[in-house]
């Protein structure tokens, strides 16, 4: 625990930034691969859950005491890629078309779904080559900051673009610094004495490069990508430039490995090997958070850096989990790859002394895509409204700071607006909710459409947060409206339906039967 009275002290030190005018705030976006909304200690439901219980993550816990804690937060999609292009991109999947996770270059990943296959998707991610293709090209978040003169960091997994293409390389996406970053969407190891790779024959894509140094040394996956950004923090620091840090840690994704300075307490409390070895995972990132906090204040800058922790999508429990699947997210429904809310909702904590409403929670449903708008607005990016012009990013800052005066208009702005998920594929585990969709949240209402038989469901999230009661037939008026709402707002959004294996063609817009 020798990181807990660091960041205590760091963050009593944070509260007391005084009116001067500051320099351009440093970035620090901390993103766990696979997090659930309930992998954490700190309660994001009405009241804790045993597996806030079960988790140990003091570091977030104290990051939310002085932060901003947002009860509704949604990935922009079930799965990485297309949050974590919604997120550098600030447009929804929908419209980037980058719809599903990417691998090797112009491969199909989705799983054959009875009845439909995928459209001819971004396959290839992003790429700053307009000659690549099946790939979404456009302004990006990390080469707009390095335009500003932002020293821009990325750490661990990128998977913004396919293998053996140019977007698989950082570096090509306005990052001056990468380690770890490439097409792959997993680790071969977090082990060093496998040298943080999967082996001869297994695809060696999936290695973990510009770790070498750290190999055989007996130092976990999580720790050596801290180390590394705790020292690119330094260098940008010692050349007095702003920087912007992306943190993309690979866990908690599979494989699901043994991280020895945890695992035994877990062990120790009744959890099955798997299930402390994913506990571990936690935990080990929730150390990381603590490091890097705790480096930011050693080096001085942490009363002027903004830092946002949270998740690429809804926690894994379709599989590579003990006990029953599907209820590792609860109370939320389902997980990984689902039109549920345990496939989207994501664990979210935003904290700057500049807008800090110490220990808030706020119940607005927010999405990925705003993280663009938010971090471009903080950075003073100039015009930055005009990279979100056209698209549903909104910046978060105005709910970290909102005057009493000014709450309810600005909590309406976001609690009204559509928010839209597309994912017209089939992720390939059979599940609740895990199959082609698309779904539209308005307000407290949450309408989810299958491509597959044509069906409709509602729900009612203030009283339902679970998903199990389904009103469509009893909501008929509203179910319509909200159906023909979703159908305009892909018209809208330049959307890719699914087609009909027996016709080749698309299936009709939700809300329509025929074209």
């Amino acid at each position: 625990m020798r990181f807990l009275p660091a960041i205590a002290a760091a963050l009593i030190a944070w509260g007391s930034a005084d009116a001067t005018p500051q320099p351009r705030p440093n970035l620090i976006v901390v993103v766990v691969d696979d997090l659930g909304w309930q992998d954490i200690q700190l309660p994001l439901a009405n009241s804790a859950t045993p597996f806030n219980a079960r988790y140990r993550t003091p570091a977030l816990l104290a990051l939310a005491a002085r932060g901003t804690t947002f009860t509704n937060a949604y990935a922009a999609a079930p799965v990485c890629t297309p949050s974590r292009v919604a997120f550098i991109t600030g447009r929804m999947p929908a419209t980037t078309h980058v719809t599903n996770w990417t691998q090797h270059r112009n491969e199909e990943t989705s799983e054959p779904f009875p009845g439909l296959r995928p459209p001819e998707w971004a396959r290839n991610g992003v790429s700053p080559d307009r000659a690549t293709p099946h790939a979404h090209h456009g302004p990006l978040l990390p080469a707009l900051l390095q335009q500003v003169g932002y020293h821009t960091i990325h750490i661990g997994k990128a998977h913004w673009g396919a293998v053996d293409t140019p977007g698989a390389d950082p570096h090509a996406l306005g990052f001056d610094v990468n380690i770890g970053g490439s097409g792959a969407g997993q680790p071969g190891s977090y082990l060093p004495e496998k040298r943080y790779s999967s082996g001869p024959g297994a695809g060696r894509f999936r290695d973990v490069l510009g770790l070498e140094q750290y190999a055989d040394s007996g130092v976990f996956l999580t720790e050596a990508l801290t180390r590394e950004a705790t020292a690119a923090m330094a260098r940008a620091v010692a050349q007095r430039r702003p920087f912007f840090l992306h943190f993309a840690h690979f866990a908690v994704h599979t494989p699901i490995e043994r991280d020895g300075r945890f695992a035994p307490r877990y062990l120790d409390a009744g959890l099955g090997a798997r299930e402390a070895n994913y506990a571990a995972l936690i935990e080990g990132v929730d150390r990381s958070l603590g490091d890097v906090i705790a480096e930011a204040e050693r080096l001085g800058v942490l009363e002027n850096t903004l830092i946002v922790f949270t998740s690429d999508n809804g926690g894994l429990s379709a599989h590579s989990r003990d006990g029953t699947p599907h209820t590792h997210n609860a109370p939320l429904r389902s997980g990984k790859g689902s039109a549920y809310d345990g496939g989207l909702r994501v664990p979210l904590v935003i904290a700057w002394p500049r807008h800090g409403r110490n220990g808030a929670r706020r119940h607005e449903p927010v999405i990925t895509d705003d993280l663009f708008a938010t971090l471009l607005e903080a950075a003073g990016v100039p015009d930055a409204h005009r990279y979100s012009a056209g698209t549903r990013a909104r910046s978060l800052l105005p709910l970290l700071g909102a005057e009493t005066g000014r709450h309810h208009a600005v909590s309406r702005r976001f609690t009204n607006r559509p928010l839209l998920w597309h994912y017209p594929h089939y992720w390939g585990v059979a599940g609740p909710g895990i199959e082609p969709f698309s779904a539209l949240r308005v307000g407290r209402w949450k309408l989810v459409h299958f491509y597959a038989g044509s069906r409709t469901e509602l729900y009612d999230l203030d009283t339902d947060l679970g998903e199990q009661q389904e009103l469509a037939a009893r909501q008929p008026a509203l179910t319509r409206r909200l159906l023909t709402q979703l159908g305009t707002t892909l018209r809208a959004a330049g959307a890719q339906r699914p087609l009909d294996t027996t016709t080749g063609r698309e299936v009709p817009w939700p809300g329509a039967t025929r074209d």
